[in-house]
């Protein structure tokens, strides 16, 4: 391996380990531990990452767009370059398949790129300019110009599900570094040698493009305090989560109660409901496969996972919903990210089948291995559903829930119970859907993405990507996760009065060095003033 997994902590361009504790990951395929021992960061190693990426700041914030993007590609370049070594390690500490790695790799550099192409391009810097009217009666007009100003060190908790992608190079990391931004990943203690694999190559990247000394470190920990001191260190100026509901809101808190505090944005998951109207029923649509194969994909661990599909009684929804167990009941055990998240799993697909009118659909599986669980389909009507809030809980794995609905009105009344999503989906006719806008108006409302006539697993990193809902599924319904406008959540607008030409930005003089589209005197222009 071009870089041998040391368990030590990524400080800027050095390396460290003074603590007396240490963890190990474990390979869930087998419920071994893995053979890698990983220092625990001490309390001056988190104090020396927060000064290294304050210090880097005052620097990087300041670097061209172009300089960063060339920091950017150089991370994708040599992620690509160690792939096989990066993969051996994913699959050895995720339980996930090869081909899930390489997939989610190329996710993780096509991102990377696209943020090149953001941090380059500068148009994330909103210039405005409003030029001054010294003439105007009865009081002068000054010269007033707006643009972006990145917030500081972003803190990035790595995700459990996606050890590439959502962690240490993923989105969180790239759009705040696209926007001038050092972050400091606190690694997934499930996947400890995969962040540090890919932390090395951020290392190695950041040597080789000059950047600043503190730009990215990366601390592990296997406990709750380590992402409680990053939260509340005084130099953290943002931070990025993906995890649980209760993970998330006990970081907001902590980021609230500070004496100055900072934003967490935390996507928390979701049941993402799916509208399945009469037509969608009929079998040569194939949705019940479709969504068969979307709520096991990777074990059902995905935060688009559809754990809840509701439909109007009738024969057609009989036929979906048998059609759909029978599915799932094909696919067999998979294996989890870990034993405990599977017996976390089995525990509340347990409790909901016990839970009053809920009934199994799908036949109980052998599950051999500690951490292995299979899918599993059950159905409860409406009313019973409205009346038992816990119904309405994320089952985290290979988990749905069918409520059958009397009529359209039994529909929306249903949806209204609802707590706000990351994606709803509507299966059906484009005649359906304009005869009951209620149910459109409903899942807008409850929804940060509507899917029509697709599955939500698979989220396209796009422009237009909105991965963020009203809350509990997100912290701020007003920002996304995923998608190039993720970059919003790490900056703040800054707006200078008569300040002399010379110290403007460069993104707000008059000759436009940069080249970008501004808005300047309610007009967008690339043109100089």
């Amino acid at each position: 391996m071009q870089y041998p997994i040391t368990g030590t902590q990524i400080l800027g361009y050095s390396e460290s380990a003074t603590g007396n504790n240490t963890f190990q990951t474990l390979n869930p395929q087998t419920n071994a531990p893995t053979p890698w021992k990983f220092s625990e960061a001490t309390q001056s190693e988190i104090d020396r990452a927060m000064e290294l990426a304050a210090g880097a700041f005052s620097v990087y914030r300041d670097l061209s767009g172009l300089r960063r993007a060339e920091f950017l590609r150089a991370i994708a370049d040599i992620l690509e370059e160690h792939k096989e070594d990066l993969v051996l390690v994913y699959t050895q500490e995720s339980g996930l398949p090869e081909g899930r790695a390489r997939g989610e790799l190329g996710r993780t550099t096509g991102q990377l790129r696209a943020f090149a192409n953001v941090a380059e391009s500068s148009s994330w810097m909103e210039a405005r300019i409003d030029t001054a009217q010294p003439d105007r009666t009865p009081v002068p007009k000054p010269d007033i110009r707006k643009c972006m100003r990145p917030l500081g060190p972003v803190v990035v908790f790595g995700a459990s599900n996606f050890p590439f992608a959502f962690s240490t190079a993923g989105g969180d990391t790239a759009s705040a570094l696209a926007v001038g931004c050092p972050v400091v990943v606190k690694g997934h203690p499930m996947h400890a040698g995969t962040s540090e694999a890919v932390g090395r190559c951020i290392q190695t990247a950041a040597r080789k493009t000059n950047m600043p000394d503190g730009v990215f470190s990366q601390l592990q920990g296997s406990g709750m305090e380590l992402g409680a001191a990053l939260v509340t260190h005084p130099l953290t100026k943002a931070v990025g989560f993906t995890g649980s509901r209760g993970g998330g809101l006990a970081l907001e808190r902590l980021g609230a109660e500070r004496r100055e505090p900072i934003p967490v944005f935390a996507e928390m998951g979701s049941i993402n409901p799916v509208v399945v109207m009469p037509s969608a029923t009929q079998s040569e649509k194939g949705w019940a496969k479709a969504y068969a194969q979307s709520v096991t994909l990777g074990a059902g661990q995905f935060c688009t996972n559809p754990g809840l599909v509701l439909g109007i009684k009738g024969q057609g929804w009989t036929a979906f919903s048998e059609t759909l167990a029978a599915e799932v009941n094909t696919v067999g055990a998979s294996c989890m990210l870990h034993p405990k998240m599977a017996e976390n799993y089995q525990d509340l697909r347990m409790d909901f089948l016990r839970q009053d009118g809920v009934t199994q659909l799908t036949a109980a599986q052998e599950e051999n291995g500690a951490a292995y669980s299979s899918g599993a389909v059950a159905k409860v009507n409406a009313l019973d559903f409205r009346a038992n809030e816990s119904l309405r809980r994320e089952v985290f794995g290979p988990f749905t829930l069918l409520v059958t609905c009397e009529d359209t009105e039994d529909l929306i009344r249903t949806l209204s119970t609802l707590e706000g999503q990351l994606t709803a989906s509507f299966l059906g006719s484009e005649k359906e859907m304009q005869s009951n806008p209620e149910v459109l108006d409903l899942l807008s409302e409850k929804s940060g993405r509507i899917l029509v006539n697709g599955v939500p697993t698979g989220v396209e990193v796009c422009p237009s990507m909105q991965h963020g809902g009203p809350f509990p599924a997100t912290t701020d319904s007003r920002f996304t996760s995923v998608g190039t406008d993720s970059v919003k959540r790490w900056v703040r607008p800054i707006a200078f009065q008569n300040l002399p030409h010379g110290l403007l930005p460069q993104a707000l003089r008059n000759e436009n060095p940069l080249g970008i589209l501004r808005l300047v005197n309610g007009v967008w222009t690339a043109d100089a003033v």
